[in-house]
């Protein structure tokens, strides 16, 4: 209506209704004074504050995001109708629950400025309990075989813990497709829920479920038939489907079967692809005809590739983990593939990735990986004093992620009276852009061996090494190096049978006497160069806290022919995990290794032993206490070493479970020598050997 418009009772009344639309006015009038139409409005209240008290059941935010889709918010317009729908809202969320006694007080208080605060009180209650269950109209099988998966149950002994016992809607309306499936994949094609009825007591304490189905015939599938564009040869298609004729029915192979040809045109790039299993029932033969539709949709392709989450990280180095390419057809198998390598990497916590529609090209997708970084370095030291040793230093630094270029760099340091060790390395994990790794290790080591109060014997080796790996395939590598070491050991009269034995027959030896006490020192030194060789198997889906996949290593090392002192050692590794479910899983891990002196030598020497129990090997045992020991009761190692671990994987909370590992293990391992290591006393009796 505008001014110099002629007006009539149809006219305003629009105006009126068209007012009221805009829900900010509790009343309206139209008055004419003479010529003038004057509008008389009294405006709806603001909300000043609005607050929501009690509740537990349901998250405040969660509330509150619900409230203002409905327009009761901070700062909106109060409208009572608005209020009263949100009071019978909130009371349907809670019936949803189950909390069938809820109590609902909203109150509204008057505020200067025509505005009002707004506040709503709830008085849950207890959520009902279920207690009966019926279903009616089941012949073939057991009221208690059915309902062995239901998440609701009546009362038993765990359910304080489970809280099966507590009505809510959503669980029924799972457990009654749970109920569907047990048929469907049992050959009942034709099932049906006939009806479910809900009874509450009158003290909206107890819930009585009556579930009536009509179980229907048993199905025998007679053809599976496969129509549609096929993209892949048909025959790939036809090698993943897992019904057959003459078979039972069953909805979950079905649907398993349009899961892997999903899969499968997935790799191609038909990411989209839809794969509908669709059967028509014979009634009189009680036979099943299954057709899967196949509709691929349009090829997708990836436009770009994204890192979110990590600046510490130069871009190439995640990226030449991916096998998934930028401007190529996306290949679920490939980005799959992709995470699961950025997962390996040690200082990567977790991955997720999203395919993201590129907007106004179907065929388009931005990959976003988003990354959670792990802290890369490691740091320990300490300073200590002990009568023995005098100061002790001891050290280590390890960054897996130096400089941000995904390279390793460790330095380890230890230094006392008796003990000396110092280790740094260099790996280069893409020394060449085909993934070729190289490690660089110089080390240098000057200890008493065994225990300083019990042994004379001292070893000092110092050497260095150089290993290369070379990718043979997406999960296996090969590796070749070369070390070297030079060597120095000494016992005396007063040192174990064993230490004499080996320096004295092995290597340059050196013989030399002190003069005061008459002790004798027998010594060897020696230059050994080795060929390092090695095998790996790795499809873990981390390198930390794995829980699926498996590794299987196998290294040797063997002294070049002509060396001072000549041997071998080999050593195998196998570690597989099962997923059981949810977060539970199962490994298995079993190690053997060996070694043996060649040609002239008589035994391995002496820091090449295995050594078996503590936390890497048999855990429960004292470290390095199973096995041979010398003449003096201390470890002496062996060269055969036989060690299994199984251990049960534990769930934690989901902050923790990338960070720690619980679990329950099972491990039986030991030590043997087979060698020409004497095991006997001063005296000439056999040492016997047993683990503490």
């Amino acid at each position: 209506i505008n001014i110099g418009a002629t007006v009539d009772r149809i006219r305003i009344q629009e105006a009126i209704r068209s007012l009221y639309l805009q829900g900010l006015f509790d009343d309206i009038e139209m008055r004419r004074d003479e010529d003038t139409l004057v509008v008389v409005v009294r405006e709806r209240p603001s909300i000043e504050s609005f607050e929501v008290d009690g509740n537990k059941d349901i998250k405040t935010e969660d509330l509150m995001e619900s409230l203002r889709g409905v327009g009761l918010r901070k700062g909106g317009t109060f409208d009572r109708s608005v209020l009263d729908n949100v009071e019978q809202f909130l009371r349907e969320q809670y019936y949803d629950r189950g909390k069938y006694g809820v109590k609902i007080e909203p109150t509204v208080i008057d505020r200067p400025n025509n505005t009002v605060r707004v506040k709503i009180d709830v008085e849950e209650g207890d959520r009902a309990k279920i207690r009966q269950v019926n279903i009616v109209g089941n012949k073939s099988f057991s009221e208690k075989d059915i309902r062995e998966d239901f998440t609701l149950d009546t009362a038993n002994w765990l359910s304080w813990i489970r809280q099966d016992d507590r009505y809510a809607k959503e669980s029924l309306e799972g457990d009654l497709e749970t109920l569907r499936s047990y048929y469907m994949n049992r050959g009942y094609a034709d099932f049906r829920v006939e009806s479910t009825q809900v009874a509450i007591s009158p003290n909206k304490q107890d819930i009585f479920v009556t579930i009536s189905i009509d179980e229907g015939d048993l199905y025998s599938i007679s053809d599976v038939k496969l129509v549609g564009e096929m993209v892949v040869p048909e025959e790939e298609l036809r090698r993943l489907i897992l019904a057959r004729p003459g078979s039972i029915f069953n909805q979950a192979i079905l649907t398993s079967t349009s899961e892997l040809m999903a899969t499968r045109l997935g790799y191609d790039g038909y990411a989209n692809a839809e794969i509908d299993p669709v059967w028509e029932l014979d009634h009189e033969s009680k036979e099943a005809v299954v057709t899967f539709f196949v509709d691929p949709k349009n090829r997708v392709y990836v436009r770009r590739i994204n890192f979110n989450g990590v600046d510490q990280v130069d871009d190439e180095v995640l990226r030449r983990e991916m096998r998934q390419m930028e401007g190529a057809y996306l290949s679920n198998q490939l980005v799959d593939r992709s995470k699961i390598l950025l997962q390996r990497l040690p200082y990567v916590e977790d991955v997720t990735v999203e395919n993201t529609p590129v907007a106004g090209t179907p065929d388009l997708v931005d990959i976003d990986f988003d990354i959670k970084y792990r802290m890369p370095g490691q740091f320990s030291g300490g300073v200590g004093y002990s009568e023995s040793q005098k100061l002790l230093l001891n050290g280590s630094i390890v960054h897996t992620n130096f400089l941000g270029s995904g390279n390793r760099v460790a330095l380890e340091l230890n230094s006392g009276r008796f003990s000396k060790f110092y280790n740094i390395s260099h790996t280069d994990p893409y020394r060449t852009m085909d993934g070729v790794r190289r490690t660089i290790s110089i080390n240098y080591r000057d200890i008493t061996q065994f225990t300083s109060g019990s042994s004379d014997f001292s070893t000092t080796t110092a050497g260095a090494s150089v290993d290369y790996g070379y990718p043979i395939t997406e999960y296996q590598t090969l590796s070749f190096g070369l070390s070297f070491q030079h060597a120095e050991l000494l016992s005396s009269t007063s040192s174990t049978l064993q230490a004499q034995d080996w320096v004295l027959s092995n290597g340059n030896t050196f013989t030399e006497t002190i003069n005061s006490g008459g002790l004798t020192f027998f010594g060897t030194e020696f230059d050994t160069f080795e060929i390092l060789a090695g095998w790996t198997y790795d499809s873990r889906n981390r390198a930390l806290f794995a829980n699926r996949g498996m590794r299987q290593q196998l290294f040797v090392s063997m002294a070049i022919p002509g060396s001072e002192v000549e041997y071998y050692t080999a050593r195998y590794n196998l570690t597989k995990y099962f997923p059981l479910w949810g977060q539970w899983a199962l490994a298995v891990n079993t190690e053997l290794a060996m070694g043996e002196g060649i040609g002239a030598t008589t035994a391995l020497p002496p820091y090449k032993q295995f050594f078996g129990g503590g936390p890497s090997s048999v855990r429960g045992f004292k470290e390095s206490y199973l096995g041979p020991r010398d003449s003096f009761g201390n470890p002496y190692g062996g060269n055969v070493l036989v060690a299994s671990q199984v251990e049960l994987i534990l769930p934690l909370p989901e902050k923790w479970a990338r960070q720690a590992r619980a679990s329950l293990f099972y491990d039986v391992g030991n030590v043997f020598n087979t060698g020409e290591v004497r095991f006997t006393d001063k005296l000439g009796s056999p040492v016997r050997y047993e683990p503490d």
